[in-house]
């Protein structure tokens, strides 16, 4: 699946040589400790193709990404585990209350995904079939009565819909998330559809949505929020979602986030699917290398077409705190554009 597909992306990396490497190799780094980065379990195999492209071109030892939910990673990495650099799909990930000692108060987003509603192609039922036609339907004439009646159906308990924890995994608080927004807009209830398929038992949990993806492709489930590249990636049949559920217009955040679910850490609101990035703090001798990771990401981001990502043409840098000087100095060079607080 997605491994297969990285694996040949990442043979076909053309090393571009001294003139690629020339901006950001005058950030030396004395440490002989490979890189490690931590990333949303979504988005491994880019994270993965991005440290070879870097280990490539700057000849630094890397290590395979460590996966996991984003929450989840944020979690063990302020609690001590050894780590350089973050990717994640959560802003909110990157805060002092997640990362503890570790907050570097910083990220740059570089790409941009959605939320989409895989389904099982093993499960060939007429409702299964219905609700497809009803969701392709509701997106093509943005039709409330169609919108209405897929969501009434997805959430019935008749088929079961994987979405993943919302106190570990980004994909599950937008997919809890989504069905807020689409009660109140299609039904005039917020609660309706979470409250629905809750009391008739039709959602299947797991720590990330990568691990509903098998249950999915078996049949075992019909349904799955999960992301859009991973989707595509997977050879997954999907149905778009319209810009209000689907957490892909990053001009929306401000309807996004005013939505919110709640997870084992409190309430946690909606935002846009933006894939970040950023140096760790505490790195001691592995702070050169991990920020030199870091603005190979950036630079670099055009790739992540390759693997259905939208690359942010100017990355957007989220910073509380000063930023060091190879991030200040993409800023000033126009590289990256400031866009508020993280």
């Amino acid at each position: 699946m997605r491994t297969k597909q990285a694996g040949a992306l990442i043979a076909a990396i053309v090393i571009v040589g001294i003139a690629a490497y020339a901006g950001y190799s005058h950030y030396v780094s004395n440490s002989e400790s490979p890189l490690i980065v931590f990333s949303a379990d979504a988005y491994v195999p880019e994270t993965n193709y991005l440290l070879s492209g870097y280990h490539n071109a700057s000849g630094f030892s890397v290590l395979n990404a460590k996966g996991g939910g984003s929450f989840t990673d944020a979690r063990e990495i302020s609690q001590g585990v050894p780590a350089n650099a973050f990717v994640s799909v959560s802003k909110s990930s990157y805060n002092q209350s997640y990362l503890g000692s570790r907050y570097s108060g910083w990220a740059i987003a570089f790409a941009s995904d959605q939320l989409v509603l895989a389904y099982s192609n093993s499960t060939h039922t007429a409702l299964v079939n219905s609700i497809v036609k009803e969701f392709s339907a509701g997106l093509k004439a943005n039709s409330t009565q169609n919108y209405t009646s897929a969501y009434d159906n997805l959430t019935s308990g008749k088929v079961k819909v994987g979405i993943s924890n919302p106190s570990s995994d980004p994909a599950g608080l937008r997919g809890w998330i989504s069905l807020e927004i689409a009660g109140k807009l299609y039904a005039g209830n917020e609660t309706k559809f979470t409250s629905s398929i809750i009391a008739s038992g039709g959602v299947s949990n797991s720590t990330s949505a990568a691990e509903l993806v098998t249950p999915l492709t078996t049949g075992n489930i019909q349904f799955l929020f999960i992301y859009k590249s991973v989707a595509v990636s997977d050879g997954l049949p999907y149905m778009e979602l319209s810009n209000y559920t689907n957490f892909g217009n990053a001009s929306m955040d401000g309807f996004y986030s005013s939505f919110s679910y709640s997870t084992a850490t409190g309430p946690a609101s909606g935002s846009p699917i933006l894939l970040l990035v950023t140096s760790l703090a505490g790195n001691g001798p592995d702070t050169a290398a991990s920020l030199n990771f870091t603005v190979f990401v950036v630079t670099h981001n055009a790739e992540m077409a390759s693997f259905g990502l939208v690359p942010i043409a100017k990355p957007l840098l989220f910073n509380d705190t000063p930023v060091p000087s190879p991030i200040s100095g993409l800023l000033s060079q126009g590289k990256i554009t400031s866009a508020g607080s993280i």
